[in-house]
């Protein structure tokens, strides 16, 4: 769906000195490279100046590269953006594609006539969308009436209509209140799993990452510092877990070789216990600790994700630093 080979975007930039305008060329994408598969969902994560927004502008085809290659669909975005439009669905969080002034209903008919959508194809994909995402109350408010998690399932929509093959997703869930991003994610997951459409999301909100992206890529500075399955990154980088128990009375830690108890709560009634995944399971380690302790209750709890994007970073300014 996405091939981009040695993508690279570069700015110039004013610099004064007293009357004199002088520039200097920034690097906002550095040598880019990697496919998305139809129907992956991909996590694309890092910092503010990454080059995030900006690689998502390249695919979109609204900027154009200043070298590599890039297709999305079989297309050149820059080129071919009258047929890209055709293919891709796009969610700004800081932008609309809805008409303010009018309804919302109103938004979408315009939309229909635009991607030539037919009749009954609207419908039917309209209707799931209102259905899934809960427009019935509003559909007849004008935009700009609408609270900002109401627009954003509006934004949602607007980009389904014509059924993209893939839907790129700029911070979609920024300033939503918990249940509107809760609605947000389960379509989204939906639509993914069930129809098969691409996800590429941006984000800062890590728990959409979590939740909808199995693949996480991570850019620093403009270039890719990882790019794999989430859980494998997470087992890369954090290679310790975590098993929480909680016995049925009062106790000292089971006693398990090459496990570490690192602290006890509750007076003795639960132990956080931690061990490497290179050299135990979870379930090995459970069945060793029923066998000492009567336990009521436990879990395993997994690194979260943004320990694992901050120890990605450390490990890059480490190898930068030995260079």
């Amino acid at each position: 769906m996405i091939e981009v080979r040695e993508l690279r975007r570069e700015f110039k930039v004013a610099t004064s000195k007293g009357l004199r305008r002088n520039y200097k060329t920034v690097t906002a994408v550095d040598d880019v490279t990697f496919d998305v598969r139809e129907g992956e969902a991909v996590g694309y994560v890092g910092p503010n100046g990454a080059g995030k927004s900006t690689t998502i502008k390249m695919l979109t085809g609204i900027l154009v590269p200043t070298s590599g290659h890039i297709r999305v669909g079989g297309v050149d975005p820059s080129k071919q953006r009258r047929d890209l439009a055709r293919r891709i669905g796009v969610v700004f969080g800081q932008r609309s594609q809805l008409w303010w002034d009018l309804p919302l209903k109103d938004s979408f008919d315009l939309l229909k006539s635009i991607y030539r959508v037919s009749a009954p194809d609207y419908r039917t994909r309209l209707d799931e969308c209102v259905e899934l995402l809960g427009l019935q109350e509003f559909l007849v408010t004008p935009v700009r009436q609408l609270s900002l998690g109401q627009r954003m399932r509006g934004e949602i929509t607007a980009a389904l209509l014509h059924a993209p093959e893939l839907l790129v997703l700029d911070e979609p869930t920024i300033g939503l209140d918990l249940e509107s991003k809760e609605r947000l994610r389960e379509f989204l997951q939906d639509i993914n799993t069930r129809r098969g459409t691409t996800l590429l999301l941006t984000t800062h909100d890590l728990d959409d990452i979590e939740r909808l992206c199995p693949r996480l890529m991570v850019i620093d500075h403009g270039k890719v510092l990882a790019d794999g399955p989430l859980d494998e990154l997470r087992a890369e980088v954090t290679p310790e877990r975590v098993l929480v128990i909680d016995l049925t009375e009062p106790g000292p830690a089971p006693d398990v070789p090459g496990v570490t108890a690192v602290r006890s709560e509750a007076g003795g009634l639960r132990h956080h216990l931690t061990f490497r995944r290179a050299e135990t399971t979870a379930a090995a380690l459970i069945t060793q600790v029923v066998r000492q302790v009567e336990v009521h209750d436990l879990a395993v709890v997994e690194p979260e994700i943004d320990d694992v994007i901050r120890k990605l970073y450390q490990r890059q300014v480490a190898q930068d630093a030995n260079r």
